[in-house]
C-alpha cells in the first residue's frame, strides 16, 4: 500500500500495519468488554435477583477495575514496556471472559469482571501510546482514530453477538449438551461473556509475534536495536530527526502536575477535566450499558431491545467516522456545539417519549440521533482538544488526568443509573442526562478557542496571552 508525501511515493511497511492491527484489537476488546454487559444484565438480574443497587455494582465494577488498570498503566509501561503492559492486559481480557462464563457465584462473577475492567483500563492507557509511537509522524493521527475506530466496533459485536445468542436460544430453540448448554442455551448470559475469550485469545498471540516500542527501547538505553526497529516503522530518514529533536527536548526542564494548577493553565485545566465528564454524564453509558433494561421496561422484549442495540451500534460507528472526516476541515469547536445542542435535544425527545409510554419510531430515532450527535462530537473531541491545549511539558500529565476522571466518571454514572431509574424513572433520568449536555455546550461556548489548523506553539502562546 502506498502513500503520496510531498512528491514522494512512501510505502508503508508491513510490519507496521501489523503492529497497529494488534494493538487496535485492544480497542476492540475495550469496547466489547465495555457493552457485553447490556445484553446479559436483564438476564444476570433475573436469575440473581439482584437489586438496583447490585445492578449498579454488575456495571461499575469493571469501571473500577478499569481505575486501577488505568492507575498502574503508566508505571506498567514505563518499567516493562508498552508490549507486555498490553500482554498482560490480554492475560486479563482472557481469564474475565472465561471466568464471567463460568464461575458460579455473582461475588465470583463481579470480581472477573473487575479483572477486565483492568485489562481496560491499561488498554485504554496503552494501545494509543503503542500506536503514537511506532507511527510515522505523516499518519499518525489516522492510526490513533483508527483505534477509536476499533472501539466503536468492539461495541457493535457485542451488540451482533449478544443478539445471535439470545436468538439462536429462544427463537430458534437450538440445543447443546453439557457445559455448553449450559452457557449457551439454559444460562446464554454466560455464553455472552464467553465469546470475548476469542478475540482476547488472538490479542494475546498477535501482541507475542510484533516488537516492542522503539521508542520505549531507546529510552531505557537501548539505542541501537531502538533505531534500528524505529527505522523499520517509520523510515531512516525520519528517525534520525526524531533523534534529533529527542536530543533537544531531553535539555528541557520537565514540569510538576503542580503546574497544572497555575492561572495560566486554569483554563485549559478545565476543559482537560470537564469534557471527559461531560462525555459520560451525558447519558451514552446509560445507553450502552442499560439500554435492553430500560427499553424492556417500557414494553420491548428483550430480543427486539436488543436488536435496537445494533441500531444504536451501527450509529455510534459510522458518525464516528464523520468525526475523523470533518474534525480536521469543520474544526473542534463547531463540532462539539453542534453536537452538544442535538445531544440535548434529543434526550429531552427521549424523556418525553418514555413519560407519555411511547416505545415506536419516534423513541428510537431520537436515542439515534443522540448516538450520532455524541460520536461525532462529545465523544472523541474530548481526547483531540486535550491533546491539544496543553503544552508539551505537560501534555502527558494532563492526558493522564483527563483519563482519569474519564473512567471516575464512568463508574459514578454505573453505579448511579439504575438508583436514578429506580428512584425518579426514565424519562427524568434522560431529562438529567440532557442538563449536562447543555452545560457541555455552556463550558466549550465560554472557554474552548478554536484549535484547527494552528501549531501547539500557537495554541500555548494563546492561554498564556489571555491569562
Amino acid at each position: 500500500m502506498s502513500r503520496t508525501v510531498m512528491g514522494q511515493q512512501h510505502k508503508l511497511p508491513d510490519v507496521l500495519w501489523f503492529a497497529c492491527a494488534v494493538a487496535a484489537l485492544g480497542g476492540f476488546l475495550f469496547g466489547f468488554d465495555m457493552a457485553v454487559v447490556s445484553g446479559t444484565l436483564p438476564l444476570v438480574t433475573e436469575q440473581f435477583s439482584l437489586s438496583a443497587f447490585q445492578q449498579g455494582w454488575f456495571v461499575s465494577s469493571a469501571l473500577v477495575g478499569c481505575i486501577v488498570g488505568v492507575a498502574v498503566s503508566g508505571e506498567l509501561g514505563d518499567r516493562y514496556g508498552r508490549r507486555r503492559a498490553l500482554l498482560l492486559a490480554a492475560v486479563l481480557f482472557l481469564v474475565s471472559a472465561v471466568g464471567s462464563g463460568l464461575l458460579p457465584s455473582f461475588s465470583s462473577i463481579v470480581w472477573a469482571r473487575l479483572l477486565g475492567g483492568v485489562g481496560v483500563g491499561i488498554a485504554s492507557s496503552m494501545v494509543p501510546l503503542y500506536i503514537s509511537e511506532i507511527a510515522p509522524a505523516r499518519i499518525r493521527g489516522r492510526l490513533v482514530t483508527y483505534y477509536q475506530l476499533a472501539v466503536t466496533f468492539g461495541i457493535l459485536m457485542a451488540y451482533l453477538s449478544n443478539a445471535f445468542l439470545l436468538h439462536r436460544t429462544y427463537d430458534t430453540g437450538a440445543q447443546a449438551s453439557g457445559w455448553l448448554g449450559v452457557a449457551f442455551d439454559e444460562e446464554v448470559w454466560r455464553g455472552m461473556f464467553m465469546v470475548e475469550a476469542l478475540p482476547a485469545l488472538v490479542f494475546l498471540l498477535g501482541l507475542m509475534a510484533i516488537p516492542e516500542s522503539p521508542r520505549w527501547l531507546i529510552q531505557q538505553g537501548h539505542t541501537a536495536a531502538g533505531m534500528a526497529l524505529l527505522g523499520r516503522f517509520v523510515g531512516e530518514a525520519e528517525a534520525q530527526a526524531d533523534a534529533e529533536s529527542r536530543q533537544r527536548q531531553s535539555r528541557q526542564r520537565q514540569a510538576a502536575y503542580r503546574e497544572l494548577f497555575a492561572p495560566k493553565w486554569r483554563g485549559a485545566l478545565l476543559l482537560g477535566l470537564l469534557l471527559p465528564l461531560f462525555s459520560q454524564f451525558c447519558g451514552i453509558n446509560a445507553i450502552i450499558y442499560y439500554g435492553p433494561s430500560i427499553l424492556k421496561a417500557t414494553g420491548v422484549s428483550l430480543t427486539n431491545s436488543l436488536q435496537s442495540q445494533i441500531v444504536f451500534g451501527v450509529a455510534n460507528l459510522l458518525f464516528t467516522l464523520v468525526a475523523v472526516w470533518k474534525v480536521d476541515k469543520l474544526g473542534r469547536r463547531p463540532l462539539y456545539l453542534a453536537g452538544t445542542v442535538a445531544a440535548a435535544l434529543s434526550l429531552m425527545v427521549v424523556g418525553a417519549c418514555l413519560h407519555a409510554e411511547l416505545t415506536g419510531g419516534l423513541l428510537l430515532g431520537a436515542v439515534i440521533v443522540f448516538l450520532a450527535s455524541f460520536a461525532f462530537s462529545i465523544g472523541p473531541l474530548k481526547f483531540v482538544v486535550a491533546a491539544e491545549i496543553f503544552p508539551a511539558a505537560i501534555r502527558g500529565r494532563a492526558m493522564a488526568l483527563s483519563i482519569m476522571v474519564m473512567w471516575v466518571a464512568d463508574t459514578i454514572i454505573g453505579q448511579l443509573t439504575p438508583v436514578l431509574l429506580e428512584g425518579i424513572g426514565t424519562a427524568f433520568t434522560f431529562w438529567f442526562f440532557a442538563l449536562w449536555c447543555v452545560l457541555a455546550f455552556i463550558t466549550v461556548y465560554r472557554l474552548l478557542p478554536e484549535t484547527k489548523g494552528k501549531s501547539l506553539e500557537d495554541i500555548e502562546r494563546r492561554w498564556l496571552e489571555n491569562r
